[in-house]
């Protein structure tokens, strides 16, 4: 059983693609991983391209259409 204070979830690219659209909509890194139960530097690693790249190409085209 894993700790309760340590976060498990592990972020997938549809995730991925929802924090960039909730990032590009002002809303604060703290929140978002909070939602997801991950810390902020997961939200950081989604943002600047480490984890799951091409998420942020996929989020523009959603809120473009």
């Amino acid at each position: 059983m894993p700790s309760p204070r340590t976060p498990c979830h592990k972020l997938s690219f549809e995730e991925a693609v929802q924090i960039h659209i909730r990032l590009m909509n002002g809303e604060f890194h703290s929140r978002i991983a909070r939602d997801y139960d991950v810390n902020q530097g997961r939200i950081s690693e989604v943002k600047t391209g480490f984890l799951h790249p091409g998420s942020y190409d996929e989020a523009l085209r959603r809120r473009r259409s």
